[in-house]
């Protein structure tokens, strides 16, 4: 498997920047950006982005077709306890504060 993804917009290559030229003399080209894979983009958005502006001009394309592939169709739902205490702040005040413990349900 490559180590390598190339930028998944399909306008990377309109973009006029210095990194996307290619070639010699009169035979220059926009190039769509190579990404390398590394432990810093591992499972992360930018694996497959070179940027955020390609990121958004993707999401700005595609964003709609993607929602509705993967559509969520009824809300999802965690059970907790809500544990409501009063803490220490700095002398003389203090805060009331909310503590959301998830129930695990086996």
């Amino acid at each position: 498997m490559s180590d390598y993804n190339w930028c998944h917009n399909p306008s990377c290559h309109t973009i006029e920047t210095q990194s996307r030229v290619r070639g010699t003399g009169d035979n220059k080209v926009l190039r769509t950006v190579k990404i390398k894979e590394t432990k810093w983009n591992e499972g992360h958005i930018f694996r497959y982005f070179c940027n955020q502006h390609c990121l958004f001009q993707f999401l700005n394309k595609f964003g709609e077709e993607i929602a509705n592939t993967y559509s969520v169709k009824q809300p999802s739902e965690t059970p907790i306890k809500v544990e409501v205490g009063t803490y220490d702040n700095t002398y003389p005040s203090y805060y009331e504060g909310r503590k959301f413990k998830k129930i695990s349900l086996k």
